[in-house]
């Protein structure tokens, strides 16, 4: 049995970022993403609360 060739695709900054960067810079790429994550939860649930009834 002949097993196809994967198709290679193009390398995207992002892609290179996590092949490339050392891990205490992806840490602090998540944390950004935690954090502004959280942001936006919090904010949506105070939106909730404000909203009559």
């Amino acid at each position: 049995m002949l097993i196809p060739k994967k198709e290679k695709v193009k390398s995207t900054p992002f892609s290179a970022f996590f092949r490339h960067a050392k891990s205490a810079e992806k840490r602090q790429f998540f944390d950004r993403i935690a954090k502004k994550a959280i942001e936006e939860q919090q904010q949506m649930l105070e939106k909730a609360k404000n909203m009559p009834q």
